[in-house]
C-alpha cells in the first residue's frame, strides 16, 4: 500500500515538474519571438534612418513618402504582435502579468521613440531659419542672369537678433527631441535587458 501511495506521489510530482517545464518552455518561447519583433523594429529604423539621410543629401520626396509608409505597416505588424504576446502572458495558464505589464513598457517607450523620430526628421528637413534656402518664384527677371530679389533687405540689428533667436529656438527643440530619444532607447534597452535575465532564469529552472 505504501509503495503504491510513494508511486502515486511521485508521479504526480513529476507530472507538476513537466507542466512547470512545459509553461516555462512556453513563456521563453513567447519572450524570444518578442525580441525577434525587437530586431524587426531596429531594422526598420535603420531602413528609415538611412532613407531619410538619402532624402536629405538627394531629395526624392516620393520615395521617401513610399518608405515611410512601408515602416508604418511594418510598426503597426510590431505592436499587433507584441499585443497579442500580452495577452498570452496574462491568461491563466502562464499566468505572467509581470512580463506582459513589461512588454507593454516597451510598447509605450517605442510610441515615444517614434515621436521623437518623427520630430527630429521634421527639424532636420525644416533645417536652421538662418540657413534655410531662399526660393525666387517671386522675384522678377531683368534677363535671365539678372533679377530684381524681393528677399533683399537692409540687415538690422534687430533682424539679427531675430534670426539669432529663432536659431536658439530651433537648436533648442532638437536637442530636447535628441536627448529625448536617448532617455527612450536606454529605458527600452534596460527593459530587453530584463527580458533576456528572465529568459535565462527560466531555461536554468
Amino acid at each position: 500500500m505504501e509503495t503504491c501511495e510513494r508511486d502515486l506521489i511521485e508521479g504526480i510530482e513529476s507530472m507538476e515538474v513537466d507542466e512547470r517545464r512545459t509553461r516555462s518552455a512556453r513563456i521563453v518561447d513567447l519572450l524570444r519571438s518578442f525580441l525577434g519583433v525587437q530586431q524587426r523594429r531596429a531594422e526598420a529604423y535603420a531602413k528609415l534612418r538611412s532613407g531619410f539621410m538619402d532624402y536629405l543629401s538627394n531629395g526624392g520626396e516620393l520615395a521617401f513618402q513610399q518608405l515611410c509608409k512601408e515602416i508604418t505597416v511594418e510598426f503597426n505588424d510590431c505592436s499587433k504582435q507584441v499585443l497579442e504576446m500580452e495577452s498570452l502572458l496574462k491568461m491563466p495558464d502562464l499566468n505572467r502579468e509581470d512580463l506582459a505589464a513589461l512588454l507593454k513598457a516597451v510598447q509605450a517607450q517605442e510610441k515615444q521613440k517614434l515621436h521623437f523620430t518623427a520630430r527630429i526628421q521634421i527639424l532636420k528637413k525644416a533645417g536652421r531659419p538662418s540657413e534655410r534656402l531662399v526660393s525666387h518664384e517671386n522675384c522678377r527677371y531683368q534677363s535671365s542672369t539678372q533679377h530684381e530679389c524681393v528677399h533683399l533687405q537692409e540687415i538690422t540689428e534687430a533682424a539679427g537678433t531675430e534670426d539669432a533667436e529663432a536659431d536658439a529656438a530651433y537648436d533648442g527643440a532638437l536637442k530636447e527631441a535628441i536627448c529625448g530619444m536617448q532617455d527612450t532607447v536606454t529605458t527600452i534597452n534596460e527593459h530587453l535587458e530584463e527580458v533576456r535575465y528572465e529568459i535565462e532564469a527560466l531555461e536554468s529552472e
